[in-house]
């Protein structure tokens, strides 16, 4: 047994993963330090020491879904058409948001809502994120205009804000228990919009 005080050794990325989806599930402040260091089978000094802070662990725990969960939806924006990307986006935005074996929706969306005492920075953080990401959905559109594909009229900012704002309505209608299929019809009822914003910028 190590001494007192001592941080003890631990697989550094399955503590990771757990601290992940504790934030995932529980929201930054809903995710106190006993509950991390019980859910990550560690002690206070070695997380501490690995991670330097709550706030610390909450970004590597956030770079960690970006990576994984994250990965499949936005890779699904690369499709070869702006429509068809924008589509397969949303639907694979239903899927992972609905993962019977994982929280429902998405932590950047869920994870810090509000700037409470002490949770700042994680708001922060998720903003930025959240803001990145409709970003990717107007260079999305950008590239679609330099391609030829849509008119160089369209508002992409307007139209990146829109779909931005379905996923995150999809992520909280997940998190109130949403079915696959239910999130699966708000996905086809947005891109049922996508002619009229289209065309919109006319």
């Amino acid at each position: 047994m190590p001494p007192r005080g001592r941080p003890r050794s631990f697989n550094r990325e399955e503590a990771l993963a757990r601290a992940m989806e504790l934030f995932w599930s529980r929201g930054y402040e809903g995710a106190s330090m006993t509950d991390l260091t019980e859910v990550m089978e560690i002690n206070a000094p070695s997380l501490y020491a690995a991670f330097g802070s709550k706030a610390g662990l909450f970004e590597q725990a956030l770079e960690l879904y970006q990576r994984n969960v994250g990965l499949e939806i936005w890779e699904a924006l690369e499709a070869p058409k702006a429509r068809e990307g924008f589509a397969n986006f949303l639907k694979e935005t239903a899927l992972a948001y609905s993962q019977p074996d994982q929280p429902h929706g998405c932590l950047v969306v869920l994870g810090a809502l509000h700037g409470e005492r002490g949770s700042e920075p994680a708001c922060a953080l998720l903003k930025k994120q959240r803001l990145g990401n409709a970003v990717k959905l107007r260079d999305r559109l950008e590239r679609a205009i330099s391609e030829g594909e849509l008119p160089s009229s369209v508002d992409c900012d307007q139209i990146a804000e829109f779909y931005a704002t379905v996923q995150h309505g999809m992520s909280i209608t997940a998190r109130d228990g949403a079915s696959r299929e239910t999130l699966m019809r708000t996905a086809q009822a947005a891109m049922a919009a996508w002619d009229s914003l289209i065309a919109g910028a006319g």
